[in-house]
């Protein structure tokens, strides 16, 4: 099944609006569609949002894997990762290393990477009244001091239960212990809570909060005894180099970005490759499996995405067959774009770059892409890509770069040759 078959230019309506206060998801004509804006001028976009639905069955996106190959730490150095190469056209495999990567890449060509920094966004709290202990993941935050929450035994506490926050091991050093929230309401599954703390939330999330590093990484740590947390190492661990602060936290990392070091970047730009930087706030639908039997009846995530002036003008000279996409959420966010970008915003975005403010938001809007086999990719030709879950969009994603049955064919070789799995894992280099 294609996507939209209507070209990008029918599927983009543009013209004047007005600024849409929080960029939403809006219901439009029963589709879901999604609002875009030129931040300073209000001058706005509505798109149909360009997810396609399959009628791939979940099953499909199985695959056998020894849980033993599932990474629980990157490599050291991370640029030390092995690296399998597919050259889609010759059906050529190369095993290589990520530090190899330079040599794949043309001079004069551009590498996107997305920058989203990843909060410490997962908690552990015991409640005051009678010292119930309690964990769980703070999900999005509704306006300054107030968040939704993922709750684990949600059922066991009542609003207007007042929660103590565990901070970890040596946190007291940097202020940490003591802080406190408030369960103000439910919000369907989820807790709406409010920070005591008069303080920015993020700023007591950093000394009261864990890295929320994904399930399968403590499972598979609990299996091969890994011994105790360690926050600190965690915390820089999962995250890229890259990593931008911003007012957009990310519950995962794109972990793709995870291989890279400053020593590898210095060799990409040396080669003359220019890095754009995009952020998509990565949630945690990336994790939920498809568990519908068909992929098309998977309800899809919605992710913020925003991009700069700066780099909204650096896609302006994009070569689809030689720049390189580095991470599946760098491609949601890349073809949730039109092809090409209507005009409008580049002349926006050179206004703001000649005022100051190039780091400003250009694009600033929200997307539940799901791309799945048959999808017509407008800005994807080359991928880097960690090895991903079975019965994930992540996977869907992948196979429909170079095709399902070739891609668990390479998964195949993959495990055969003892590459390591998932966040913390190895890449794959998919080229043309």
């Amino acid at each position: 099944m294609r996507g939209d078959p209507r070209s990008a230019s029918a599927r983009w309506s543009a013209g004047r609006a007005e600024r849409i206060p929080q960029w939403q998801t809006t219901r439009l004509r029963g589709e879901d569609r999604v609002a875009i804006a030129c931040s300073q001028s209000g001058w706005a976009a509505v798109n149909p949002a360009p997810t396609q639905r399959s009628d791939l069955a979940s099953a499909d996106l199985e695959y056998p894997l020894d849980l033993g190959l599932i990474a629980t730490s990157p490599a050291h150095p991370r640029d030390q990762a092995r690296m399998m190469v597919f050259h889609r056209e010759s059906g050529q495999v190369e095993h290589q290393k990520v530090a190899d990567l330079p040599q794949y890449l043309a001079p004069g060509s551009k590498m996107v990477v997305n920058e989203t920094r990843v909060a410490p966004l997962r908690f552990l709290a015991r409640r005051i009244s009678d010292g119930r202990e309690a964990s769980g993941l703070f999900l999005s935050r509704a306006q300054q001091g107030r968040w939704l929450a993922m709750l684990k035994g949600s059922k066991r506490f009542r609003s207007g239960d007042e929660l103590e926050l565990m901070a970890p091991h040596g946190a007291s050093d940097r202020g940490g212990g003591g802080d406190r929230i408030t369960l103000h309401a439910r919000r369907d599954l989820h807790w709406e809570v409010v920070f005591h703390s008069a303080e920015d939330s993020l700023i007591v999330l950093e000394r009261s909060g864990y890295t929320p590093l994904p399930p399968y990484i403590l499972q598979a740590r609990q299996r091969a005894h890994s011994g105790e947390p360690d926050e600190g190492r965690d915390r820089s661990e999962y995250q890229t180099v890259f990593a931008r602060a911003s007012e957009l936290p990310s519950c995962a990392a794109p972990t793709a970005g995870l291989h890279f070091t400053d020593q590898l970047l210095t060799a990409i730009a040396s080669r003359g490759v220019e890095r754009v930087a995009i952020e998509l706030q990565v949630g945690t639908g990336t994790f939920r499996p498809v568990e519908a039997a068909m992929l098309s009846g998977h309800p899809m995530h919605h992710e913020q995405c925003r991009v700069s002036a700066r780099n909204l003008l650096a896609l302006t000279a994009w070569k689809r067959d030689a720049s390189l996409v580095v991470g599946t959420t760098s491609v949601r966010l890349l073809e949730s774009l039109p092809s090409p970008i209507p005009s409008q915003f580049f002349e926006t975005a050179r206004s703001m770059v000649a005022t100051g403010s190039p780091d400003a938001a250009a694009m600033d809007f929200v997307t539940n892409i799901l791309i799945t086999p048959g999808f017509d990719f407008q800005w994807t030709n080359r991928l880097l890509t960690n090895f991903h879950l079975p019965r994930s969009t992540l996977l869907a994603l992948v196979g429909a770069l170079v095709g399902l049955d070739q891609l668990k064919e390479l998964y195949a070789i993959a495990a055969a040759e003892r590459y390591r799995f998932y966040s913390f894992g190895d890449a794959m280099l998919i080229l043309p």
